[in-house]
């Protein structure tokens, strides 16, 4: 009788998704895990990693639907716009929920009516470096030159609009320097210029600078989170070299449209969190120089108010606009 009790209940948890769905009623379809941005990238990257693992946890049909475009905005329009009913999720990060309201003028989307913050995901400093021939060995060195010689230094970014982009406007701000910083359609022509000499700094999505770090082709000075991290500790932050409170980070979050059923919400919230701390996805974000958090729906509509009102800012005083 024992043994036939302990076999009903290894059945019982095997079932447990399948028996869950059918409880509950959801989902009746297949998920779309809507992502901004083409395949390869790290957004996407981090969307398949957690669609992967909520699927295995739940039984639930999750795809990834790549809708790249007008730096995200056309993505998440999808979402806004789709019903509430949990089919249909997002991965907004910072500059499609953060700094476009502000940077474009025609939004075709409110962040805090027209989305249900689910949790904030990971996220990630960019990592400010040099050429290995630059005689910039350190942030002060850097301001030092820009101030010796106004608008000859030139930094790189890979977009208006971009975490790398409104960093630097707000460093030029801080420290009273005129860094003119450089646009460009993909990091590899950045890191080009850069070891050819036509650059003289660039801030990175550490990705896109792993290779040459490693290989001392360029030189980090500083990360721009506001504590160091695991996967650079020896690269001090801005903060510390002498502008205290200095943080600009690249983070990823799950968002649905507004009025997500709360039994949903919490359901995804759940599963997102889980993902986020399985050590596999632990590692795989540290090779890209990003942390997982796995935050609650709370947290991150706070994060999300609080970083709308930061990035609106930078854009409004640098008079930065885009159609």
């Amino acid at each position: 009788m024992d043994r036939r009790i302990l076999l009903a209940g290894v059945g019982m948890a095997l079932a447990t998704p399948h028996l869950a769905r059918a409880q509950t009623g959801y989902p009746e379809r297949p998920i779309r895990l809507i992502v901004p941005f083409p395949p390869g990238g790290g957004t996407d990257m981090i969307s398949r990693e957690i669609g992967t693992r909520v699927a295995a946890a739940t039984g639930w049909t999750v795809v990834v639907d790549n809708r790249p475009g007008a730096g995200g905005n056309i993505g998440l329009d999808a979402v806004a716009k789709a019903a509430p009913d949990g089919h249909t999720i997002g991965m907004g990060q910072t500059a499609n929920l953060a700094i476009n309201p502000a940077l474009y003028r025609n939004m075709p989307y409110d962040v805090l009516r027209d989305f249900t913050p689910i949790g904030l995901v990971a996220q990630q400093p960019n990592i400010i470096v040099v050429g290995k021939h630059s005689p910039v060995q350190s942030l002060s060195d850097l301001l030092a030159a820009a101030r010796a010689q106004p608008g000859h230094l030139s930094a790189g970014h890979p977009g208006n609009g971009t975490v790398g982009h409104l960093s630097g406007e707000v460093l030029n701000r801080l420290a009273g320097v005129q860094i003119t910083q450089v646009p460009y359609r993909g990091a590899g022509t950045v890191v080009t210029d850069l070891l050819a000499g036509r650059l003289d700094v660039y801030s990175a999505n550490p990705l896109s600078v792993k290779g040459v770090l490693q290989a001392g082709e360029v030189r980090a000075i500083a990360v721009t989170s506001a504590a160091r991290t695991r996967a650079f500790p020896e690269v001090p932050t801005v903060a510390e070299q002498g502008f205290p409170g200095f943080e600009a980070m690249n983070w990823t979050g799950l968002v649905a449209p507004a009025r997500l059923p709360e039994p949903i919400l919490t359901r995804w919230n759940e599963e997102m969190r889980k993902a986020v701390s399985g050590p596999e996805i632990v590692s795989r974000l540290a090779t890209e120089g990003s942390e997982p958090v796995g935050s609650t729906p709370a947290e991150f509509r706070a994060k999300l108010e609080a970083e709308l009102t930061k990035w609106g800012q930078v854009v409004r005083e640098g008079k930065l606009a885009l159609d």
